[in-house]
């Protein structure tokens, strides 16, 4: 893990517990420009750039299979106070795409490009506030806008880029709250459903009966279905869960059985450096609406108190989540040829 990833994982890890004292006008809606994603310098990730998705751990080998896009929405970065009259990011601000590059887009995104090429576009995110601290209507202002480029940039993928090619959707946090929406509206009873691998809609709560037609991936090898889970020490509780009702795979089985699944299934998990593995660092079990696992014992771990790892939602899962992407791609590939 980087430093400016265990800075990002700090930040994110004590959000939840302050609450800003600051004010954010808003901006007039009317003066809020579509941006152009046919420049690229408006993608984190894209095929004809050499980005930080594109990285993988000296431990793993390599391996793509070629037919496949993914594309990736990435969580909140946006978490200074630096634009403080916005409650939207600038995704011209150098500083916060370096730390979006080096956190979500190296170890968020690359656990996907097994699955063949990775899109992921710059977002004017919400601030991490418009979650906590937001007049309601304030906060629908900002993620209606940040989803507003989420789908300009999904329409332009679609448009010049897709040609047919099988899709997988992932994201986290943030990103999962846009990528829920979009599945909504371009996918679920769609003919584009029929295009979609999977979605892995991490970090956030998603009701089991969401959608219409998008139903949760049962095994390791479904396609076309919708995956998710948050993640917390074994025994918490928050109390915001909201029970079985909401939809929790497990990412060591791909199943949503209640069972738990020892860590010894776990293929490696990413830390701070991202060319080590930690393979058997946690297990997993689906609980009431959230996947427990045990807590992790890593190199000075005795400093890490949080119950909630929702910033290791992906990161203690990579290895297998790499594998599984590859086993769902070739499963739909097998039923399309």
């Amino acid at each position: 893990m980087s430093p400016t990833f265990y800075r990002y994982f700090m930040i994110l890890a004590i959000a939840s517990t302050i609450i800003s004292c600051r004010s954010y006008p808003t901006l007039n809606d009317e003066s809020w420009q579509s941006l152009d994603y046919s420049q690229l310098d408006h993608w984190a990730a894209h095929p004809d750039i050499v980005d930080l998705a594109d990285q993988v751990p000296k431990e793993i080998s390599p391996t793509k299979v070629e037919e496949v896009d993914v594309f990736f929405v990435h969580p909140t970065t946006y978490t200074k106070y630096k634009g403080e009259l916005h409650w939207n990011a600038d995704i011209r601000d150098e500083d916060l795409n370096r730390s979006t590059d080096e956190s979500s887009i190296k170890f968020q995104a690359s656990a996907f490009n097994s699955a063949g090429r990775v899109y992921a576009p710059r977002y004017r995110q919400a601030h991490i506030e418009s979650y906590y601290d937001a007049e309601p209507a304030i906060a629908e202002q900002a993620f209606d806008r940040a989803y507003r480029d989420v789908r300009d940039a999904f329409e332009h993928y679609l448009k010049t880029e897709n040609q047919g090619r099988p899709i997988i959707i992932a994201s986290h946090s943030q990103g999962t709250t846009h990528t829920t929406r979009l599945l909504a509206e371009y996918f679920d009873g769609t003919d584009l459903q029929d295009q979609l691998v999977a979605a892995y809609l991490i970090g956030m709560p998603i009701a089991i009966d969401k959608y219409e037609s998008l139903q949760p991936c049962a095994g390791q090898e479904d396609t076309g279905c919708i995956i998710s889970w948050r993640t917390y020490k074994r025994g918490y509780v928050p109390d915001a869960i909201t029970g079985d009702s909401i939809l929790v795979t497990n990412p060591l089985t791909w199943t949503i059985e209640e069972s738990t699944a020892r860590k010894e299934l776990n293929k490696g998990a990413i830390l701070r450096n991202f060319n080590r593995l930690f393979p058997e660092l946690v297990d997993a079990q689906v609980h009431d609406g959230m996947l427990w696992v045990e807590k992790p014992k890593f190199p000075w771990s005795f400093l890490f108190t949080r119950k909630n790892y929702h910033i290791a939602d992906i990161n203690f899962y990579y290895s297998n989540i790499r594998e599984n992407v590859i086993a769902r791609a070739e499963s739909h590939l097998s039923m399309t040829k």
